[in-house]
């Protein structure tokens, strides 16, 4: 069987974050009347489950507009090879909870911004607030 080499920069969508005014108000709409379960919250962030696609729904408070997270396996690796292709980084690599993040824009001024897990997922707690980076062989909560 001949398996092709993946090249592709974004491995996946990793989320699609969506500002909202007031997280819980955010929840009884996303959650509550379209069905999005709850996968994890912080005080002011909720990631939502989107159907059998591991790309998540992220509420937001903060007001930076609609946004697309992609995946990528090394954040600082992506940014030249991004950078080459003709696009440009409106942040410089900075750390979050999971890994590394940067904001990036296409040549055409679309904006995304860039992931990897270098650090590992979040590890919930029953309620599905975030507690932690799973560590490597661990299993994040499942419910």
């Amino acid at each position: 069987m001949n398996k092709e080499k993946n090249t592709s920069l974004f491995t996946q969508v990793d989320c699609i974050r969506v500002p909202v005014d007031n997280l819980e108000e955010g929840l009884k709409v996303y959650r509550d009347k379209l069905g999005h379960k709850l996968i994890w919250r912080t005080e002011d962030s909720a990631g939502l489950k989107m159907g059998s696609d591991s790309t998540e729904l992220v509420l937001y408070t903060e007001k930076n507009g609609l946004e697309i997270d992609f995946k990528v396996n090394s954040v600082e690796e992506a940014l030249d090879k991004f950078v080459k292709a003709g696009g440009r980084v409106l942040t410089e690599p900075f750390e979050i909870k999971v890994g590394k993040c940067a904001e990036v824009k296409d040549p055409w001024n679309n904006r995304y911004i860039l992931l990897d897990l270098s650090k590992g997922v979040l590890k919930t707690d029953l309620e599905r607030n975030v507690i932690e980076n799973v560590k490597d062989g661990e299993k994040p909560n499942k419910k």
